[in-house]
């Protein structure tokens, strides 16, 4: 993926320089498309016939032809069957995921929060935390001066001290919060980081999600549960098979996704 900084812009086509104004993500014609390998038992001739490839590729479309623009400070849910691109739309947006065709572009900076966030299992949390905030561009007087009020709001006490591998899954996704919203990015990306937390770790992150939206800053966030989403989220985008089939405001699109799985679609 190709990137440029034009006017706080990030953009995957050069030739673009057109300015954001008051939207903070802005996806045109988005198309992804991904290459899945199927292995398939074959005779020593049906070998011989196919040079010996005993592989066939399936293109899966994970996204297509998305168009979507998103303003500063808005919070926005992202619902949809497994399999629906939605995970891959997150990632597109933080400019990990490469694209086959289209543009994004980006305000600022966007921060991935995801259940599988990129810690280093080996070191203990607290240098983890140090990683994490110089990675964002902490200095390492401001990683110091959140450091208790991260440990705090994880909840790890402690084993902040201790080698992440020794972390239950519950224990990695709330230090991987923490981190991720220790400095408030102006667009933050949560992908399923709060499944795995307890009741009131949910609670808390939720509320500190409100908070960065407070601060009209813009949160774009991936669940299954549609309690966060309804909790959090003022619009919310119902993907299926890549594309977009609603996309309004929370109850509105919540209601016709219930709908439309009663009946099965």
């Amino acid at each position: 993926m190709d990137a440029t900084d034009t006017s706080e812009m990030m953009t995957t086509d050069r030739a673009v320089a057109t300015s954001l104004d008051t939207r903070s993500i802005v996806i045109r014609d988005l198309h992804v498309r991904y290459e899945v390998y199927e292995e398939r038992r074959m005779t020593i001739g049906q070998l011989f016939r196919s040079g010996f490839r005993s592989r066939r590729a399936t293109v899966i479309h994970a996204l297509n032809g998305i168009n979507l623009e998103i303003n500063n400070g808005e919070s926005v849910g992202v619902i949809g069957p497994n399999g629906s691109g939605k995970s891959t739309l997150l990632r597109c947006m933080a400019g990990v995921q490469p694209i086959n065709a289209g543009q994004v572009l980006i305000r600022g900076e966007a921060q991935l929060l995801a259940v599988n966030a990129a810690l280093d299992p080996m070191l203990s949390g607290r240098r983890n935390v140090v990683l994490g905030g110089l990675a964002m561009g902490m200095s390492r007087s401001e990683i110091d001066a959140r450091f208790n009020e991260v440990v705090e709001f994880s909840g790890l006490g402690d084993a902040i001290d201790r080698p992440m591998r020794t972390y239950s899954s519950g224990m990695y996704a709330r230090l991987s919060f923490s981190i991720a919203t220790m400095k408030e990015p102006p667009i933050l990306l949560v992908d399923e980081a709060l499944a795995v937390g307890d009741r009131e770790f949910r609670r808390k992150s939720l509320a500190r999600i409100r908070e960065i939206r407070a601060n009209a800053n813009t949160v774009v966030m991936v669940t299954h549960n549609l309690n966060e989403i309804r909790a959090t989220c003022n619009r919310t985008i119902w993907l299926d098979r890549g594309v977009i089939v609603h996309d309004g405001d929370t109850e509105t699109v919540l209601a016709a996704y219930d709908d439309g799985n009663a009946v099965g679609t």
